[in-house]
């Protein structure tokens, strides 16, 4: 039945019937076992990478910039590892932040422990979250457990501590070691208690085993009953009992594939002398992706969607690498999609250049405030004020899909009782009429268009152009 219903929704997607999706889940799919603390369904996530936010690349010089993210709209900061950077086998000047040397202690790179608390305190003084990157799959080659706890360390077949992949600044841990996993348990608790931090976004989350996150989020629910939880994963078994939120990597993929279609993909990989080939993808495979991962997750949970983030910038190409004069319209995208939207450090700048990873970097112009800002000032209001675009699965959500004659269209609309989103957005390389071929949207209830300065009653326009967007709200929050 699962295998029928599964292959129904992903037909009725490429078949183009009109979608009508109730929250981001199939009533039939089975909830998640977390309760998300209820300030994270219109939320929208900030990744700081704090080594490179300032020119001093310290907390105190990120202090100065809090009124600003205010102002941006963000709610909750993900702060990039804080602990100190091993030295043996250390990559590039200052290291790799996923290195970690001590899980209890600040990387003095950024200042003291006093300092990082004083900047959860300033954060929640303006009503916003704080969350740390937490890497719970491998420490620093130098990390004191190396020497104090040997036995927690996974071992190759010479019998050797190892690192997976390339990552040759790691030692990889054994979960198999009751003992190793109070320790890890000890230390993320230790953040809770002595910084008052708001959660973790855990690095590499599906190569620890999902029982220990099951196990694990009850014990620091206990100590912080608002926890939340992100896993850099596309699993949905992580998000039944231990994580609020996974990564939508599958989203993103295709982002990039459609812009590839479009011609807009233009990231060469160092030594490589052509731009990744990716399949042929046009707008309309989004229904698809949605259809499978409806059924795929855990109703009520969420996903987290981006166009950017530090492993994308550093890896894989600017947002305008990777997605060309469609960067905008896919950003709106990952509002308007069911899920969390995500900024990445300098991106509400408009900043086109990949950081330094291993070394300091210049940081962004955060000075004068552009039009980047306000793009994004405005798409967070929308998330903050209609909740039409809360996460998870509220009870009267659905989303309308309207088919269109171009495949290079997403149109859509997105309801919550009398709340509404229209979104409209050209993902293709023409100019493109707006023709329906099912059912046509009713935008007569009194829309105003969010990008429009004087809030004017939305029309739709008769065509949309290469990486043109639309979006209309109507809301009563």
């Amino acid at each position: 039945m699962r295998i029928f219903s599964r292959i129904a929704a992903a037909v009725c997607a490429l078949a183009g019937c009109s979608l009508a999706v109730q929250g981001q889940m199939p009533a039939t799919a089975a909830p998640t076992k977390v309760v998300h603390p209820g300030w994270s369904r219109d939320a929208v996530i900030y990744e700081v990478n704090v080594r490179q936010f300032t020119p001093e690349g310290t907390f105190q010089a990120f202090d100065r910039e809090l009124p600003r993210l205010k102002d941006l709209g963000v709610d909750i900061l993900w702060f990039m590892p804080v602990h100190p950077i091993s030295e043996k086998n250390r990559k590039g000047k200052l290291g790799s932040y996923y290195a970690v040397r001590d899980y209890k202690a600040i990387n003095p790179e950024f200042g003291t422990l006093e300092d990082f608390k004083n900047t959860v305190r300033r954060a929640h003084d303006l009503g916003m979250k704080v969350i740390i990157d937490w890497v719970p799959n491998h420490s620093g080659c130098d990390n004191a457990w190396v020497t104090e706890h040997p036995s927690w360390y996974a071992r190759n077949d010479k019998g050797e501590m190892f690192g997976p992949y390339d990552w040759t600044d790691v030692y990889k841990f054994d979960y198999s070691n009751p003992e190793m996993r109070r320790g890890m348990v000890d230390a993320l608790k230790f953040w809770l208690t002595e910084a008052g931090i708001d959660g973790f976004r855990c690095d590499v989350a599906a190569e620890v085993p999902v029982d220990f996150w099951n196990e694990t989020r009850p014990q620091l629910q206990a100590v912080q009953p608002g926890l939340f939880m992100l896993a850099e994963a596309s699993d949905p078994r992580l998000q039944r009992e231990g994580f609020d939120m996974g990564y939508n990597w599958p989203m993103k993929d295709l982002f990039s594939a459609i812009a590839a279609t479009a011609g807009q993909y233009t990231f060469k990989a160092p030594g490589e002398k052509e731009p990744r080939k990716f399949p042929v993808r046009h707008a309309t495979a989004i229904d698809s992706m949605l259809a499978v991962q409806a059924l795929d997750y855990p109703a009520d949970t969420y996903l987290m969607n981006m166009i950017t983030n530090h492993d994308l910038n550093s890896w894989e190409g600017t947002e305008f690498e990777r997605l060309g004069n469609l960067s905008q319209a896919f950003a709106v995208l990952s509002y308007t999609l069911p899920g969390m939207p995500l900024i990445y450090t300098g991106q509400e700048t408009g900043m086109n250049r990949a950081f330094e990873f291993f070394d300091k970097d210049k940081a962004p112009d955060w000075e004068p405030r552009n039009e980047y800002f306000s793009f994004y000032q405005a798409l967070n209001a929308l998330k903050h004020n209609n909740p039409a675009l809360d996460a998870g699965s509220p009870r009267d959500a659905r989303m309308i899909r309207y088919q269109t004659k171009s495949p290079d269209l997403y149109v859509f609309e997105r309801t919550d009782g009398d709340n509404r989103i229209f979104v409209a957005v050209n993902l293709g390389n023409k100019e493109e009429a707006v023709e329906f071929t099912g059912a046509t949207p009713d935008l007569s209830a009194g829309f105003t268009d969010i990008f429009s300065l004087n809030r004017s009653w939305a029309t739709l326009p008769e065509t949309l152009s290469p990486g043109e967007y639309r979006v209309f709200t109507h809301a009563s929050r």
